[in-house]
């Protein structure tokens, strides 16, 4: 087995290199999938609001459940519990064009969204684990760097697929899946398992004095849904946009993020988790007001591609908890925090896709809601969080 720290066999086979080739499974899989489901829902199974809020909401039930991955750790490293996770996920992508219906959509989702979620939560353990405080915000931008790099060569080879060789659906999702199903079999076969430098608790653990970083993640989880499932529903269903100009809407944000993103991690690691959130909510507090008011489609996609970037400054959550954690407390807190920022995200899509069947404006307006208490939050990080120094006031 290989730590960390020492020298693998051959100088590719490390920790770093592995985590670069995470992020690119990521765009060619999941993102694949979303960037088509609003079009292959709305066009293929007929959904409304009602039923995309449903489809939503089971989406995230195995990541209000993520807080089991830490009783499977009993039994199952991290690292061969990742690549089982990325199996069901690349499988689930790979199968959903098969079944364009209300249930199989549901079936498919579940599939794929379990094997997202525990993969998510496993690679944010085992990348605050594998690297130093010191270099976790700019390797961590420099992880979505990559993946938006990933995400432009997806996305690019997603419209040709749909605009210039006319693909139906079912084939566009398999080609995606089983591309990223090679590379989760390369990943297993080339790579050791690399050890932790700290032996990680295999319990459930709650702190009190994480209660900021369970609120913020509480919160991001529930203005997250905001975007995720409406603000790409809206330019379909209110503006008309097709898939092919989804795609390209993507490709615009992943441009953006690969430009920038590791020139925020390397931000926030000067100015800190404080600033660099107080700047993200304040400017999510606009960006979702806009989207309620907006009747123009070019202002509508101007807003989305500005709402995500600024989620790229949310790696500031993470940077900050591995500021004040006990070290041990890494894996199993991964599964909580997951768990806790999925608490809204199980009911806000259904509740609000019928809220959308009333005022589509209104649930933005909630997104900015969300958003301002957020800005509350994130007023009380300490300039310099370290254990000991989690809060500038404290609650309990």
């Amino acid at each position: 087995m290989t730590s960390p720290s020492q020298p693998t066999h051959t100088t590719w086979r490390n920790p770093k290199t592995l985590l670069t080739l995470l992020a690119i499974i990521l765009p060619i899989s999941f993102a694949s999938w979303q960037a088509l489901l609003n079009n292959f829902a709305i066009e293929k199974a007929a959904f409304t609001g009602a039923e995309i809020g449903l489809l939503q909401s089971v989406r995230e039930i195995p990541g209000f459940l993520a807080f089991t991955a830490v009783f499977i750790l009993l039994f199952m490293r991290e690292q061969k519990f990742m690549i089982l996770a990325l199996l069901m996920l690349t499988l689930g992508v790979a199968i959903t064009g098969f079944y364009p219906s209300v249930s199989g959509l549901l079936c498919t989702t579940l599939l794929m969204s379990t094997g997202f979620h525990y993969f998510e939560t496993l690679k944010q353990s085992l990348s605050l684990q594998w690297l130093s405080k010191e270099e976790a915000p700019e390797t961590l931008g420099t992880m979505i760097s990559v993946g938006a790099l990933a995400s432009l060569i997806t996305y690019g080879v997603l419209w040709v697929l749909l605009e210039q060789l006319s693909l139906d659906y079912q084939w566009v999702y398999l080609i995606a899946g089983a591309t990223a199903l090679i590379i989760v079999l390369f990943i297993w076969l080339a790579f050791p398992t690399f050890e932790s430098k700290t032996i990680q608790n295999k319990k459930l653990i709650l702190r009190k004095r994480y209660w900021l970083y369970y609120a913020l993640v509480f919160m991001s989880g529930a203005r997250r849904q905001i975007f995720v499932v409406f603000a790409g529903f809206l330019m379909v269903e209110k503006f008309g946009y097709s898939a092919a100009d989804i795609t390209l809407l993507f490709l615009i944000n992943y441009a953006f993020n690969w430009l920038f993103a590791k020139r925020i991690g390397r931000i926030i690691g000067k100015i800190g988790e404080r600033k660099a959130l107080l700047f993200e909510y304040t400017g999510l507090i606009l960006v979702f007001v806009s989207y309620a008011l907006v009747e123009s489609a070019e202002i509508a996609a101007g807003l989305y591609v500005i709402d995500h970037l600024f989620f790229a400054l949310a790696l500031a959550i993470k940077t900050y908890f591995q500021k004040i954690a006990d070290p041990a407390d890494i894996a199993s807190t991964a599964g909580v925090s997951f768990t806790i920022s999925h608490i809204a995200a199980v009911f806000i899509p259904v509740s609000f896709g019928l809220l959308w069947l009333v005022s589509p404006a209104s649930v933005f307006y909630a997104g900015a809601a969300m958003a301002s208490l957020s800005l509350l939050l994130a007023f009380n990080i300490p300039n310099h969080p370290t254990e000991g120094n989690e809060v500038r006031r404290a609650l309990f």
